[in-house]
């Protein structure tokens, strides 16, 4: 019998569903939904501002990009499960979380140094404070063993 990753949506093998922290639980589903939501967000913005306003701040529209990147690599991530894309998002995650901190701190201290906003800004203040509150989620679930596959059975 193949084996199925809890990841996918699938079953474990013997026919119980095992996916107490696969993608048909909630959480995982909602972190998956949010991320790829932020993707296209981050990434619309950022290569509307790159193409149309770099000039202004390019700084600021750079973070955004790197922002869109970051949550791509979390959602992928997440959909694709097992150890090693696991241990990938931890680090994502842990990196999403330091830009967060980072350029929240610095836009609170040197507002002027961000002509424009990114979703980082203020701890992403601009959005719901979602962007700081994300990584912990998903740093959290990662270690619970949200994207590992279910163990073969016997």
């Amino acid at each position: 019998m193949a084996e199925a990753s809890v990841t996918d949506g699938g079953t474990a093998p013997g026919g119980g569903s095992g996916d107490r922290h696969g993608l048909r639980s909630g959480p995982g589903r909602l972190l998956v939904t949010l991320y790829a939501v932020f993707t296209v967000g981050a990434a619309s913005r950022s290569l509307y501002q790159l193409s149309t306003r770099f000039d202004e701040a390019p700084l600021a529209y750079l973070l955004s990009a790197g922002a869109a990147l970051v949550y791509a690599l979390i959602t992928v991530v997440l959909v694709r499960g097992g150890e090693r894309a696991r241990r990938l998002g931890v680090a994502a995650c842990a990196v999403e979380l330091a830009g967060v901190l980072v350029v929240g701190t610095w836009t609170v201290l040197d507002p002027s140094a961000f002509p424009d906003s990114t979703v980082w800004s203020t701890y992403g203040m601009g959005y719901l404070f979602l962007p700081l509150v994300l990584p912990v989620v998903g740093l959290f679930w990662l270690r619970a063993g949200g994207a590992r596959p279910a163990p073969a059975r016997d």
